[in-house]
């Protein structure tokens, strides 16, 4: 049986803001798995002051690969890793056409084949573009789960497997969203403010004394 307080928790999360979205611009799969490559190690601001631009020239692996690695770093240059990340994005192009026919995935297993594509990047595709009820744990979900004591694990995967198991299915499609959003902006890494926190009767961190663990 479902622990009430989860459900209150993100039932506080779903009032706060209904419909979130990821804060990466795509207008397709391909264009999000790009952009979700690019942000490995950089912010999603620094990602979306580039994307339009390499977009505006490149939104399809076919007229990625016609733009070639050069150009594409020329496009990412801003960015952390962009050599990596022209390489992998180049890569990956090229099996999506030689592979899928130039369509991306919807399999974490076929995600996780290609170039540049872990775990995490891999379930944000899967929820964001195919509407899979997965939970991608980036460093806010890994905090705000373990602070709260909602999903406490040591590795992002523990988390994900416990949040799985315990985010009732109604939530499920939003709810990492919702935790990296109140990572993002509530529950940030050195100065969490609990007192804005529409979650903190139910966090551990907000003295919380009713999750029967």
């Amino acid at each position: 049986m479902e622990n009430y307080w989860i459900i209150a928790l993100f039932s506080a999360l779903r009032e706060a803001n209904p419909q979130p979205k990821s804060a990466l611009f795509f207008h397709s799969p391909y264009e999000l798995l790009v952009a979700v490559v690019l942000s490995a190690q950089s912010t999603d601001v620094g990602v979306n002051r580039v994307t339009p631009g390499l977009f505006a020239l490149a939104s399809d692996p076919a007229s990625m690969v016609r733009l070639g690695e050069d150009g594409l770093r020329e496009q990412i240059r801003s960015l952390g890793l962009y050599n990596n990340k022209a390489k992998n994005i180049l890569a990956l192009s090229r099996i999506l056409l030689e592979e899928y026919h130039g369509q991306v995935p919807d399999t974490r297993e076929a995600l996780e084949s290609l170039p540049g594509v872990g775990r995490k990047s891999a379930n944000v595709v899967l929820n964001v573009a195919f509407g899979h009820p997965t939970v991608a744990v980036d460093t806010h979900v890994f905090r705000v789960a373990n602070r709260t004591g909602l999903a406490p694990g040591k590795t992002p995967e523990a988390v994900e497997k416990k949040l799985l198991q315990c985010v009732p299915e109604e939530f499920l499609l939003h709810a990492h969203h919702w935790l990296i959003l109140h990572g993002r902006h509530v529950c940030m890494a050195r100065k969490p403010n609990c007192e804005n926190c529409c979650i903190r009767t139910w966090c551990l961190m907000g003295g919380n004394q009713f999750k029967d663990k």
